[in-house]
């Protein structure tokens, strides 16, 4: 008598952040989407909405669903959406992408200047990256149209035991 196995049945490896994140964009560009749509679609804010494509942020599984409805994504991709994220995962550490440079070049001639006057204000601590929100607003100018970028965190202060 031979006894065998159960046939086993091939695993389905999870996408890459890359593939979410290239699905998520050709998608939202197929449907003629801008973030701004799915902002008013789902109720969430546009940067946010953002951070999820880039695997920045987790979507709960009614959210993860509409943007699916919406997007007509594979299950695959909608069930990445929900997986909790590696958060700050810009490789190369420098960037090297002009736009996203441009707010590291600003960390670097602003960042101890901004360190002080937040601790000037608040004290010994720091503002959260989780308890908060970020907009990005345009401005027109004649001599340009400026953006503006808002960033409101809550103060943290550090804690003496």
């Amino acid at each position: 008598m031979t006894i065998s196995a159960a046939p086993s049945t091939p695993s389905l490896a999870a996408p890459s952040q890359d593939t979410v994140t290239a699905t998520l964009m050709s998608a939202k560009k197929a449907k003629g989407m801008s973030f701004a749509d799915l902002e008013a679609a789902l109720g969430l804010d546009e940067v946010w909405i953002a951070s999820l494509f880039y695997g920045q942020a987790t979507a709960s599984e009614q959210e993860a669903e509409t943007l699916a409805d919406l997007l007509s994504l594979d299950p695959a991709i909608t069930s990445a959406l929900q997986e909790y994220p590696t958060k700050g995962s810009l490789d190369p550490v420098i960037p090297t992408d002009p736009l996203i440079y441009r707010f590291y070049e600003i960390m670097q001639v602003y960042g101890m200047p901004l360190k002080d006057v937040i601790q000037e204000q608040f004290g010994d601590g720091i503002m959260s990256a989780i308890d908060f929100t970020l907009d990005v607003d345009k401005i027109e100018d004649p001599k340009g149209d400026r953006v503006k970028i808002t960033m409101c965190g809550k103060f943290l202060p550090y804690k003496k035991w």
